[in-house]
């Protein structure tokens, strides 16, 4: 495997190390702390965080597999951290550095089960994209097809179940998790069946082929990567080249475009969930790209939820419960969801602002540069913490909630400025 992989004892060592050195940061910081004032603490506090979190991100950038990974959906989940340590391991979404391409090569080889010239007429031997437990070359066919090659490392697979394991010891001897011992089991749950279907490429090549048809029956433009059979198995992923441009060129394109892109985002996501009830639940920035025509490419469909009829029926009448602010049928719905730990102990005043504040990007002309539902949301925070326990995250509605919320930041990336609200009532109607 190279020097970026390691046996399951280095590997863990690695891991413990990390945590005691932490450890013994916190032990120390409380000794300091044992004359200094209430200033003085929370300066050590938020130092010491600082410090949590970039261990924890050099530790966990440095392996491929589960660690990174974990890391990498934490990161997508900034409200389980300290903000410092939250901000520290951010760094963790980009991108990983690459294997040597000899392991690549014999992967591919050993998987495909021939030299590596017999099957492709050219295959680059620099990545263009390395991630944590895979990276992608590009190639061309015998016949001529331009292809790009996802290539999962070696014995990565093998090395997840540990890994998982030794992180979340890590973290929870660290103390940095603010959340209890039940969302940890759920939240980590999520991560291992995530991890699992994404570390089966066979998994994600019939999501392609399905999500393809899907949207090419309703919207040409939503473009999704051909598989190439022939040149595929559980551990290589050929697939069509689609090329387009990132997120941060797509900003500065014209508002018309820009607006057509976000409303092409939001109804593919809508159409997913509810007509297809299944939804690619991966919305970082680099997952899609863009094209002037108003295309948007969609890449990466390792990470997919399956929602059941039920779900859906509940978040639909969840949201047309909130258009008419009835509160006790929100809270009847949130109980559903299993989203809501005791009714009728969260405001009414306070529901109706956080009503209109997630339903104005939807509903009203919106200006997503300006972004005032989050900045009004925020200070509704402050408001809301003395209540905050009454509402707990539910598996049912965790990767919805992570999806949505990371498209709501993909639109303001691209500074769309429009009214969804027809959009709004195609996906969702208000019955």
């Amino acid at each position: 495997m190279a020097k970026h992989a390691s046996s399951p004892s280095r590997r863990f060592l690695k891991l413990a190390g990390m945590t005691a050195s932490i450890a013994s940061k916190s032990v120390a910081n409380s000794i300091r702390n044992l004359t200094a004032d209430e200033e003085q603490k929370n300066a050590a506090r938020s130092q010491l965080f600082q410090d949590i979190g970039l261990q924890i991100a050099d530790t966990l950038g440095e392996m491929k597999g589960a660690v990174m990974k974990v890391g990498q959906i934490a990161s997508q989940y900034k409200d389980i951290f300290p903000p410092e340590v939250a901000k520290a391991i951010a760094k963790l979404q980009r991108q990983a550095p690459a294997m040597p391409f000899a392991a690549i090569q014999q992967q591919v080889e050993k998987e495909l089960g021939k030299p590596l010239n017999q099957i492709f007429s050219s295959f680059e031997t620099e990545p263009f994209a390395a991630a944590s437990i895979g990276q992608v070359h590009r190639a061309v066919l015998p016949n001529g097809q331009a292809v790009v090659v996802k290539v999962q490392y070696p014995g990565v697979d093998q090395a997840c179940e540990s890994d998982l394991k030794q992180v979340r010891l890590a973290l929870r001897l660290m103390g940095v998790l603010k959340i209890d011992k039940r969302l940890q089991d759920q939240l980590f749950q999520e991560i291992q069946d995530s991890l699992s279907a994404e570390l089966n490429y066979e998994i994600e090549a019939q999501n392609l082929e399905v999500f393809k048809i899907f949207h090419e029956k309703l919207d040409d433009q939503i473009i999704i990567p051909t598989v190439y059979k022939d040149y595929s198995s559980r551990r290589v992923l050929t697939l069509s080249l689609e090329q387009g441009d990132s997120i941060e060129t797509a900003s500065t394109w014209s508002v018309e475009t820009r607006n057509q892109i976000g409303r092409r985002l939001i109804r593919a996501l809508g159409q997913e969930m509810f007509f297809l009830k299944r939804f690619h639940c991966d919305p970082h920035p680099g997952n899609f790209a863009f094209r002037e025509d108003g295309s948007v490419i969609i890449y990466d469909y390792g990470s997919v939820k399956t929602l059941s009829p039920e779900i859906i029926q509940h978040f639909k009448a969840l949201v047309n419960a909130a258009r008419q602010e009835d509160i006790a049928q929100v809270e009847d719905l949130l109980v559903e969801l299993h989203s809501i730990a005791e009714k009728q102990k969260f405001p009414t005043e306070l529901y109706t602002q956080w009503i209109e504040i997630l339903l104005r990007p939807l509903s009203t002309h919106y200006d997503f540069a300006e972004n005032s539902s989050h900045h009004d949301g925020m200070r509704l925070v402050k408001k809301s913490l003395k209540y905050w326990d009454v509402f707990k995250p539910s598996p049912d509605t965790l990767m919805v909630n992570r999806t949505i919320s990371g498209h709501y930041w993909n639109l303001i990336h691209l500074k769309v400025h429009d009214n969804l609200n027809d959009l709004f009532e195609e996906l969702v109607p208000n019955y």
